[in-house]
């Protein structure tokens, strides 16, 4: 596995969610413990209630990851639809007020791992809140911990009348703090990363980055438009070059920087990284969790796919580290801030 300098002056630890591992995602305490541990930059994905304020969730459909089963006055609503092409049952956010979401609290997205300890503890919260708890954090710690959020569903959430985009800009753009620190926004679309880039001319702190999902997969906007794009075609030389036209980095899986071998090593490196950095993007990859189940299996503590591995996550981030990712994002920020300093 040779050596690949990094594009980006610093490797900087994206917190997944908040610090996912420990607490309930999207939280403010998630958020928080991802700060105290050390994170550079803070993750909420962003969704849409219906009366278009701007919330974390990892997406619209809310019944795994809060109680709202649990509440009666909300069973009616409980529907199918589709979502970037496929059907999905559930509870939606934009059939709900803020006021309402508000009721609900928050769940773990991975009880049989991570346990229930915490469920019912944390309700919901909105970008606003989010940034004043950013803005705080920084200033009670003299540091300059970023964002880097995500707009999920975005084609969707624009054939609703709710687009996210300009809600999004205008919600950075009215906190002085969002304003100065570094602000990374994200999607696995790219008309919307596109019109942003547009917008950005007078915004030095706010970069975008291309999110890359699996090979075989279409980009939702793409597919909507009937065009015959896929993922695989941005991982091209010519693909990332285009790619760099309008955004910073491109954020891939792990398997599509270092690959395993067919006993769960780690086979030899694509060269994705060293192509996109040749067309002048950085790469954020996703996504380190510690736990067995998510990690190569030669990098198992034992044979318990929920038992905790520190120090098998740390190896994994530092091989990583070694072909010259730029950034990544992880579950437990501590674990990679460790990777780091080591």
């Amino acid at each position: 596995m040779t050596h690949e300098p990094p594009l980006a002056a610093r490797v900087q630890v994206i917190a997944h969610r908040g610090a996912s591992a420990h607490l309930p995602e999207h939280t403010l305490a998630a958020y928080a413990r991802a700060m105290a541990d050390g994170a550079d930059l803070i993750e909420p994905d962003l969704v849409m209630t219906g009366d278009g304020v701007l919330l974390a969730r990892h997406e619209n459909e809310i019944g795994s990851t809060t109680d709202i089963a649990a509440h009666a006055r909300f069973a009616s609503r409980r529907t199918c639809k589709w979502i970037d092409g496929e059907p999905v049952e559930g509870w939606f956010t934009e059939d709900f007020t803020l006021a309402e979401l508000k009721t609900l609290r928050a769940r773990e997205r991975l009880p049989a791992l991570r346990g229930t300890a915490h469920d019912g503890l944390f309700p919901l919260a909105t970008l606003e809140e989010i940034i004043e708890l950013l803005a705080a954090e920084n200033a009670r710690h003299g540091r300059r911990v970023g964002l880097i959020p995500e707009i999920k569903h975005g084609t969707y959430f624009q054939q609703l009348g709710l687009a996210m985009e300009q809600r999004l800009l205008d919600t950075l753009q009215a906190h002085a703090c969002t304003r100065t620190v570094p602000v990374a926004i994200q999607s696995f679309e790219m008309a919307n990363l596109r019109a942003l880039r547009r917008h950005l001319a007078d915004r030095p702190n706010v970069r975008l980055l291309q999110l890359i999902d699996a090979p075989h997969a279409q980009p939702y906007d793409v597919q909507a438009a009937g065009g015959p794009m896929h993922y695989a075609d941005l991982l091209t030389p010519a693909g990332l070059r285009e790619v760099a036209r309008y955004a910073d980095a491109i954020g891939p899986p792990t398997r599509a920087v270092l690959p395993l071998d067919e006993v769960g090593g780690f086979a030899a490196a694509t060269p994705l990284v060293r192509d996109a950095h040749a067309a002048g993007l950085e790469v954020h990859v996703y996504t380190f969790r510690p736990e067995n189940v998510f990690l190569p299996r030669s990098l198992w503590l034992g044979d318990d796919p929920a038992t905790v591995h520190a120090l098998g996550s740390i190896a994994e981030i530092r091989a990583h580290l070694h072909v010259g990712i730029d950034a990544f994002f992880t579950d437990d920020p501590a674990l990679g801030r460790s990777a780091l300093d080591a």
